[in-house]
């Protein structure tokens, strides 16, 4: 696990600076603090810092093969390196090292482009191709390890931080309008954008190639919409139920791969569940399980975590979250550069530090509700699902008028969402500031909507589709981005391995209704859970990994958001009405709403990334 940085100038005379090098390693030492290094030629510079989890002594990057023609930085992990490593020693290639970092190497020297094709794991790097003057970039699959990227007149810079990239003067920093309307509308920023014009993220299951400093076109090589679109696995539920099982086995085994202790995080949830549950059989030795909870009960699932790690006698480390604990704010966003609403990344951030203390490894549950349709939201939508008649007969349009004609309040807004086609309806559920929201907030007068519903494939089943969506968007943008950047920015490597692509693309192939039943999510994975977890949390309600934001902000640290909110002045730079901001105000106080509270506190991420950026008279 490492973090990674390099720039090619497209005037291949001109050398990189050691000194720009130096400083994106420095900005990046928090993902690397066991070493670095960094590599130069002919306009070209990249580099690494290193948390050593594989061959600790010989994995040392940058790495480069027999000749050193060829040469990578690498950041993540490859699960079926030995059995890679075995296949291109058969070929006829050598080996300096027991890394499975050198894999890439060889792999490229086969197959090019087409190299991350037999790779299981999380990854994200570049390999520089001295012969061709070219360098590949390549993210995983599922978008688990982050690689963001800016091509400009002088060049091409990328790493896997955007703080990596601002250390350049080649860049200028102005605001993504795009990137900040779909922040506002869904609390992060969506791929392959970034919160800044000209800084993109190299799409999940892309390959980027740079070739003379100039960067060409992303190339897809992996997407789950064609898993979900095939729904063809003929099986039978018995069958169907020992098949997940078996590849929840082989995915779990394969991420203990390590020449450091792994630990595991531990929510009390179905997912997070059945990884310890594997753990713990295939270990040989007391899991390291960690857990966050909160005194309000509603958010508290410590309960619910402790029943497994004492089922499957792991040793249990517990942190209590608190109103207090809001003072991470500033070390979170350092962290994640842009703004990040996602008020879990809190306790995420802290129960990384507590694992930090014992592990350099976990595993997490991250993944399941996208793979195996656990989400409430997707029961929602099924309940739902003839609404569009009201379309058809040409209530739309009045719904919306009288939706607008009402007083604030949650029947304007069901009313609104009632009149939206199916897919613009889970969109609009599912955001911070909905369309009209946020036209109140930025001005009749803008572009008030990032077209999200585009990225939908229409030739999917209704489920499948929102499924499909969340994997490309939500899953990749919120979830994956929170777990690395808090979980790097304490140097723990995460590692998710319900995303193991494999597994993934079985869950994906599975028929619409083994993955939901009669309004029943994970349908399949519950099955195979049977009698290897606590009957009762089969089922319990899902719970969520929520922070209980609107009380600490109505009880101990009420006036949080006046306070750092002030008059709106900064905000008011971007085009944000600063009587809109007094109003959410109001209405917060009045009603203790949590949708209002969630506004709130992105205007206030919003407002604190906006100074980090650019200083505090931005």
């Amino acid at each position: 696990m490492c973090g990674i940085f390099g720039a090619f100038s497209s005037d291949g005379g001109r050398p990189i600076e050691a000194s720009l090098l130096d400083r994106m390693a420095q900005v990046l030492a928090h993902r690397g603090p066991d070493g670095g290094g960094t590599y130069g030629a002919r306009g070209f510079g990249f580099g690494m810092r290193r948390l050593s989890i594989i061959d600790l002594a010989g994995g040392d990057q940058p790495m480069g093969n027999e000749d050193g023609s060829i040469r990578v930085v690498f950041n993540g992990e490859i699960y079926n390196y030995r059995e890679l490593r075995a296949e291109l020693l058969g070929r006829g290639h050598r080996f300096a090292t027991a890394s499975d970092t050198e894999v890439l190497l060889h792999l490229y020297e086969d197959f090019g482009e087409r190299c991350v094709e037999p790779l299981r794991g999380m990854f994200a790097f570049a390999i520089w191709d001295s012969a061709n003057d070219a360098v590949l970039l390549a993210r995983d699959r599922l978008g688990i390890k982050p690689l963001y990227y800016a091509a400009t007149p002088r060049g091409v810079l990328f790493g896997s931080e955007l703080k990596a990239l601002l250390q350049s003067s080649w860049l200028s920093r102005r605001i993504d309008q795009r990137a900040l309307v779909a922040y506002l509308q869904y609390g992060y920023v969506p791929d392959p954008y970034s919160i800044l014009e000209g800084i993109l993220k190299v799409p999940p299951g892309h390959t980027l190639m740079i070739r003379r400093g100039v960067a060409g076109t992303p190339r897809q090589y992996w997407q789950a919409t064609r898993f979900l679109g095939e729904s063809s696995l003929a099986l039978g539920e018995p069958e169907a139920t020992e098949r997940l099982w078996s590849g929840l086995e082989d995915a779990v085994t394969s991420h203990l791969v390590s020449d450091v202790p792994v630990g595991a995080f531990l929510s009390g949830g179905l997912d997070s569940s059945a990884v310890v549950a594997i753990m713990a059989r295939q270990s040989g030795q007391r899991v390291k399980t960690f857990s966050v909870g909160f005194r309000e009960d509603r958010y508290n699932e410590l309960p619910h975590a402790r029943q497994i790690a004492e089922q499957y006698d792991t040793d249990h480390h517990e942190l209590m979250v608190e109103s207090n604990d809001i003072k991470v704010l500033d070390e979170l966003l350092a962290g994640f550069d842009e703004p990040f609403a996602d008020s879990s990344a809190i306790p995420t951030f802290l129960v990384s530090r507590l694992a930090r203390q014992h592990v350099k490894v976990v595993l997490s549950g991250d993944g399941g509700d996208e793979i195996f349709a656990g989400y409430e939201r997707y029961r929602v939508d099924r309940r739902r699902r003839f609404l569009g008649l009201l379309g058809d007969l040409g209530l739309g349009a009045p719904l919306r008028a009288l939706s607008a004609a009402l007083p604030v309040g949650g029947g304007k807004n069901i009313l609104h969402n009632l009149s939206l086609p199916r897919v613009r309806r889970y969109l609009d559920s599912l955001s911070l500031f909905p369309e009209r929201a946020l036209s109140e907030l930025l001005g009749s007068s803008r572009s008030v909507s990032f077209p999200l519903e585009a990225m939908a494939e229409a030739s999917l089943d209704p489920l499948s589709r929102l499924q499909d969506l969340d994997i490309k968007t939500y899953l990749a943008g919120d979830i994956l981005t929170k777990v690395d950047r808090m979980s790097m920015a304490n140097s723990l490597e995460a590692r998710v391995p319900l995303l193991d692509h494999r597994l993934v693309e079985f869950a994906c192939s599975l028929p619409p209704d083994l993955r939901m039943r009669a309004g029943v999510g994970k349908f399949l994975l519950k099955r195979a859970l049977r009698g290897r977890i606590p009957p009762e949390l089969l089922t319990r309600p899902k719970q969520g990994f929520g922070v209980p934001l609107e009380v600490w902000f109505s009880g101990s640290i009420r006036g949080f958001f006046r306070d750092q909110l002030a008059d709106g002045g900064r905000l008011a730079g971007l085009g944000i009405e600063r009587k809109a901001i007094r109003n959410l105000h109001e209405l917060f106080e009045q009603t203790r709403r949590r949708d209002y509270c969630d506004r709130l506190w992105a205007l206030v991420v919003l407002d604190r990334s906006l100074q980090r950026l650019f200083g505090a008279t931005a």
